[in-house]
């Protein structure tokens, strides 16, 4: 059977460039699944993607003109049901062989075989290899139907291109941009295949303007990339093209003394690292989907637009022109930025010159905005936000800024003095104000930045103005904490004051849907908490946020502590911790949260230990027991909690793990209250002996109710001792 490789591109009018990587992956890469299923492509085929603005494509290496037969074994029914008592076929067994093309004829070769505990007949035989015309047609249109498209457009194929299934000026077509040529080669013959109204041939096109050779002819499957790129002017391949622009740029980059303003905060990477963070920059990746072949050109602004705060400079040359800004070597904006030109004339001042042109009115703007909204105090625009809707049913923006300023008080209160209390009320107060400053209204990314620029424009302490900034961290994994006690206080309300009104509402976040990204504030409660070793509990975090808001909400302290510490349990997971060890530790519900990570490394070398199992079961069986004791007399449940009579214990067993637990409980105590939680753990498997003995031969539920009394205490104390630290029962 030949083998070739294989090579399919459609051709399009320019895709949504946020989409281009996933939309190349996916038609690629359900292509080679689809061949491969078939028998046409094997297991371990090397699968090329290639995705540009203009094309979507994939090579896959050794494809078959035709799969190979495949035997096939049809189960029929039962014999005793085929069958008549004579070896006849029943009317059954025939409609059955009617149906896969068989007849009577086929009775005397049916196999046999058992089926459980009943014989069967199959009915064997070979199908023929599908050919690569009729398996690349379904793949191709397999692939089509599933790609990840953002949102579908309806148009008319063109006459000229249109296949005989179609019907210029009345078949429509329905894709993500209208497609204009299909080439399928196998090796160097066309695949006659059909994709979106368009029959497959072996002419591609290149580059817009700058293409040699147009139409572009592909002698075979492998000349393609090369051609493209020597002939078309087009790097075809995603990886490659977004690898050579991200080494323009740091070259550029380089020669005028600067460092991409991505780059920020880097220092220590090596240069493998950087070169692997930026090719997976927002930025990098959706210009790397504008271009066919990349040049970088410098352009340059007026200095006097670096007045304007440089964050605001920045987002709008990345946000609005795809600009790369470059930083000085003392980390602030230089005037000159890169550009990434899809085409590279031999002059490039009119390109330079153009873009530079295109930046200047948005640099104006900034700077228009920025002048605009000095003009007035942040506390000036407070009485603003009663009239900014926050939620239809939890009020303004106003109300919700006195209810984190209610609750950032009581926490500073807890933790620090009037200085504290002073500044966090403050912070709090003017945290949202810069939502109504013009800057804010167009560039939304820079709430918090701004108000903590015109904070200490308003002669605000440097502290308060870099709390309302950091009120909105940590906005993401692995982001910043607030910087100061201050910005802590309000951060920690800010979100807070989120989770409980939204869950007080019923507003929980379902599946993969969470529209007020409540998981995320979980975490960065968190975060803060355990990072910043808070002296307060979880219970005390909602008694200073649930009475903010009245009669607006119900109580969600249940339905929010379960979501609390399901986001902590899944970030201990992700760390690297075990689920039982992590279920062990949390069952406790522990309220200092700084000390988690201790307790995890605790009872991981707790589990460790031979007799951890034999301990964690019996634990578990202690349980067990004091609930059924407890069940059964609820009056007297508690009964264990007394103190253990030693001249009640009888049996030689129950004396001895008594005289255990009073040579190793004072010593483990104290480990405890040390926070040394790994030796409070292993100083407890000195208990293993006793307690095994103590199940092998002592009867808990005596006959008398003294003694029965007497030995649920011993073992309450025991159960006690052994989860302070977590429900070792877990482990079990």
């Amino acid at each position: 059977m030949h083998k070739h490789n294989l090579l399919v591109e459609l051709l399009v009018e320019e895709l949504p460039p946020k989409a281009l990587k996933k939309l190349g992956e996916a038609f690629a890469g359900v292509l080679a699944e689809q061949l491969q299923a078939q028998g046409l492509a094997e297991a371990d085929a090397r699968l090329t993607s290639f995705a540009s603005p203009r094309r979507l494509a994939a090579h896959l290496s050794g494809v078959a003109a035709r799969a190979p037969d495949r035997p096939v074994a049809h189960k029929l029914m039962p014999v005793s049901v085929g069958l008549d008592a004579s070896g006849a076929p029943t009317p059954a067994l025939l409609k059955r062989l009617a149906a896969l093309g068989a007849d009577a004829a086929a009775v005397p070769g049916l196999r046999r075989a058992l089926d459980g505990k009943a014989e069967a007949l199959y009915l064997d035989s070979v199908q023929p290899g599908v050919s690569l015309a009729v398996g690349l047609q379904k793949a191709l249109d397999d692939a089509l139907a599933r790609l990840p498209i953002p949102k579908v457009m309806s148009y008319q194929p063109e006459s000229d291109s249109a296949s005989a299934a179609f019907v210029p000026g009345w078949s429509s077509v329905h894709f993500v941009r209208p497609a204009h040529g299909l080439v399928a080669l196998h090796g160097p013959e066309v695949v006659p295949v059909h994709a979106l109204g368009l029959p497959a041939g072996r002419n591609t096109r290149g580059h817009r303007f700058e293409a040699a050779v147009d139409p572009l002819p592909l002698p075979d499957a492998d000349s393609y990339a090369a051609t493209l790129r020597e002939l078309g002017a087009v790097i075809a391949s995603y990886a490659e093209r977004s690898l050579e622009m991200v080494r323009q740029l740091r070259q550029a980059a380089a020669a005028l003394g600067a460092r991409l303003e991505v780059e920020q905060g880097w220092d220590g990477l090596s240069a493998e690292d950087i070169e692997q963070r930026l090719l997976a920059d927002a930025l990098v990746q959706e210009v790397t989907a504008l271009v066919e072949r990349p040049t970088v050109l410098v352009c340059a602004f007026e200095r006097q637009f670096l007045e304007v705060p440089q964050e605001c400079l920045i987002l709008t040359m990345k946000a609005n022109q795809k600009y790369f800004p470059l930083l000085d070597a003392q980390g602030r904006l230089s005037h000159q930025f890169l550009v990434v030109s899809n085409i590279n004339p031999a002059d490039p001042s009119a390109v330079i010159a153009g873009n530079e042109r295109v930046v200047r009115p948005r640099l104006a703007d900034a700077r228009f905005f920025y002048d605009q909204d000095r003009k007035r105090s942040l506390e000036s625009r407070l009485l603003g936000l009663a009239k900014v809707v926050y939620h239809n049913r939890l009020g303004s923006q106003g109300e919700r800024v006195e209810r984190v300023r209610a609750i950032a008080g009581a926490i500073a209160q807890r933790l620090g003095d009037a200085a504290l209390l002073r500044q966090v009320e403050q912070a709090a107060l003017l945290a949202k104000a810069d939502l109504l400053t013009d800057m804010v209204g167009e560039f939304p990314e820079l709430q918090g930045i701004m108000g903590r620029t015109y904070a200490l424009h308003d002669g605000l302490e440097p502290v308060v103005a870099e709390a309302i900034e950091d009120h909105y961290k940590p906005r993401f994994a692995g982001d910043a904490l607030p910087r100061s006690p201050v910005g802590l206080c309000v951060a920690l309300a800010d979100k807070l004051e989120t989770l409980v009104g939204l869950f007080g509402i019923g507003s929980l976040p379902s599946g993969d849907k969470d529209p007020y990204a409540l998981r995320r504030h979980a975490l960065g409660v968190l975060r803060m908490w355990i990072e910043r070793d808070l002296p307060l509990d979880w219970a005390e975090l909602l008694a200073l946020a649930r009475p903010v808001f009245g009669d607006l909400i119900a109580d969600p302290s249940a339905a929010l502590t379960e979501f609390v510490f399901e986001r902590l349990a899944g970030s201990l997971r992700e760390q690297g911790f075990g689920s039982h060890e992590v279920d062990a530790v949390l069952a406790l519900r522990p309220t200092r949260l700084a000390e988690v990570p201790r307790r995890l490394e605790a009872v991981r070398a707790f589990a460790a230990l031979p007799q951890a199992a034999a301990l964690a079961a019996a634990n578990k069986r202690i349980g067990n027991i004091l609930k059924k004791s407890a069940a059964a007399a609820p009056a007297t449940s508690d009964a264990g909690a007394a103190p253990v009579q030693p001249q009640l214990l009888a049996e030689p067993a129950e004396q001895a793990l008594y005289a255990a637990l009073q040579a190793t409980l004072p010593q483990t105590q104290a480990q405890f209250e040390a926070g040394d939680y790994r030796a409070h753990l292993l100083g407890l498997a000195a208990l293993h002996g006793p307690v095994d003995a103590f199940f092998e031969s002592v009867l808990v539920n005596a006959d008398d109710p003294a003694v029965r009394a007497n030995r649920l205490a011993l073992l309450h104390t025991l159960h006690r001792a052994m989860n302070r630290v977590a429900e070792l029962a877990r482990l079990a």
